[in-house]
């Protein structure tokens, strides 16, 4: 259960992040990049059982209604959008995405926001598709051009990939970037409503998940958010965490 606002307001300054989820939600992108800065932070758990994440308190948070947020220290206001809160945690600590004067800052701000407002803006509404298209005769029609779609934004990853020779998505460095990339095939391969994306298409992004796997801050984040096994190479769903992002 979530605080008060009152509560919230009077934490907010105590210099620890407080991110605010539900298992295997886009949380778990948040928290593997706390996990691999090894920051100090409070997981706040969301009920979206009981549609806690829609209830006035946490609208107080995130006026959408989604998840996640995080507390920032020094802030004067909660950040939600997975996209904004990776690219304030990088600026903050100064890893895991280039300088802003590195000549691959224009390739990682291109690609954080191909993630954020195309392929996970694509699979969200694939997980509830009824939301974007009330009339059920059009469903298989949406669902195949959501198909087509999160297919080809996986394939043009493959071939970036390729053309600067990864491992990560920016070459050699390891980026926030992969951790978002990873948790969105994840969720193409076992959730949505329009089949599931075959990762076996892509050699070199099963490479870098396999990378991620190994890494002990992916080991933690899974452990924390109750997914099993291999999270991205062969993934399985969080079997109480039907209702996604």
């Amino acid at each position: 259960m979530i605080e008060s606002a009152e509560a919230t307001a009077r934490v907010a300054g105590d210099g620890i992040y407080r991110l605010h989820g539900a298992p295997d939600n886009a949380n778990f992108v948040v928290r593997m990049v706390l996990e691999e800065l090894t920051v100090a932070y409070e997981f706040v758990s969301i009920d979206r059982a009981s549609g806690e994440q829609k209830s006035e308190t946490y609208r107080k948070l995130n006026p959408q209604g989604l998840i996640p947020v995080l507390e920032v220290p020094g802030q004067d206001a909660v950040t939600f959008e997975t996209g904004a809160i990776l690219l304030m945690l990088s600026e903050r600590h100064k890893r895991l995405a280039p300088a802003p004067d590195s000549p691959r800052r224009g390739r990682f701000l291109k690609w954080l926001f191909f993630l954020s407002n195309t392929l996970h803006a694509d699979l969200r509404i694939s997980f509830k598709p009824h939301r974007y298209m009330p009339e059920k005769a059009c469903m298989p029609d949406l669902n195949a051009a959501l198909r087509n779609r999160i297919d080809a934004s996986f394939a043009i990853l493959e071939q970036e990939l390729a053309a600067f020779e990864g491992p990560f998505l920016l070459g050699a460095d390891l980026s926030c970037l992969d951790f978002y990339l990873a948790a969105c095939a994840r969720w193409a391969q076992i959730y949505g409503t329009c089949g599931r994306w075959p990762a076996d298409r892509c050699p070199r992004l099963l490479k870098l998940f396999s990378e991620l796997e190994a890494r002990a801050s992916v080991r933690r984040a899974c452990e924390h958010e109750l997914i099993e096994g291999a999270p991205f190479t062969a993934p399985m769903p969080v079997a109480f965490a039907r209702e996604k992002l």
